[in-house]
């Protein structure tokens, strides 16, 4: 999901560095599962457009499979720097949040997330109190805050006139994002954007996320949607930020916790949550983005 840069240190850098002369770029090689991460991404891509085109009844009930599997890794990693998310809970409350917002849209999202705050600090609590009670509650609030409530905001979208496009928008950015960036990156990168939070991240790649999402966002809002030109080259901006905002925040947590990826579930991913960690912020973004952007 990354953008690699370049390694910099070779034996025949540092002789030129010292003679005072700088050191040459080596790109680095793909470093990944190309085949199984290419399978694996046809196969998601297959299963969002079926349900979203073709099955839009099953899409609540796909949102619901990858929250469950983002929430269990994210749970799972947490209890790796010893935090205890209580998960009974917060597993109950992704369903929850889900029906609500089907449901009741803005409003019961709202309601089913302040529900399921207050029953993780209740279970928690009644175990027991003191500064690893709240230790863990935060951490509680923390999951339900990330990955349930703002995965919700895809079937904000979908209620929305043009939902489905609007949901692929704010899925396919942080797709372009990724692979416009991880093939810059790995073609040109040799300048770090954030050598102690992602080493592979490089700015060369981000220039190649900033062009591949914004052609992404403006073919989509113009071709799809009928929409002015400039507000897709608006959207894809903001949504490329955005999305490589969340791949460094997940990149500094796992650094944290000392994780190289969230889980295995995905081959040539990591897990579900390295893949959905962009699209947890895009989608927000691009809803509250269109609400002032198309009032």
């Amino acid at each position: 999901m990354t953008s690699p840069a370049t390694a910099t240190a070779a034996p025949t850098a540092a002789v030129g560095a010292a003679k005072g002369e700088p050191a040459p770029a080596r790109h680095r090689g793909p470093g990944r599962n190309l085949p199984a991460a290419t399978g694996v991404g046809l196969a998601l891509g297959a299963i969002l457009l079926g349900s979203l085109f073709w099955l839009p009844r099953v899409f609540p009930v796909v949102v619901v499979l990858v929250l469950v599997a983002g929430v269990l890794e994210l749970t799972r990693a947490l209890g790796r720097g010893g935090l205890r998310v209580p998960a009974t809970p917060v597993l109950i409350g992704v369903i929850g949040m889900v029906i609500s917002t089907v449901v009741y849209s803005t409003l019961g999202l709202v309601t089913a997330t302040a529900v399921a705050v207050c029953v993780v600090i209740l279970w928690r609590v009644s175990e027991s109190l003191g500064l690893t009670a709240l230790r863990d509650v935060a951490a509680g609030v923390f999951t339900i805050a990330w990955v349930p409530f703002l995965g919700c905001f895809t079937l904000l979208l979908l209620q929305h006139e043009h939902g489905q496009m609007l949901v692929l928008l704010a899925v396919m950015v942080p797709v372009a994002n990724d692979v416009g960036g991880y093939t810059t990156g790995v073609l040109f990168g040799s300048h770090p954007m954030a050598p102690s939070i992602s080493p592979k991240k490089s700015w060369e790649g981000f220039i190649g996320s900033l062009v591949a999402g914004t052609a992404a966002a403006t073919a989509l809002m113009v071709i799809a949607l009928d929409e002015p030109w400039w507000v897709g080259v608006v959207l894809g901006v903001v949504l490329v930020v955005v999305s490589t905002c969340g791949d460094l925040a997940e990149s500094l947590l796992k650094r944290d916790l000392g994780l190289k990826d969230m889980g295995h579930l995905l081959p040539g991913h990591g897990g579900m949550l390295d893949r959905i960690d962009s699209i947890l912020l895009a989608a927000p973004t691009t809803y509250i983005l269109l609400e002032i952007l198309l009032p």
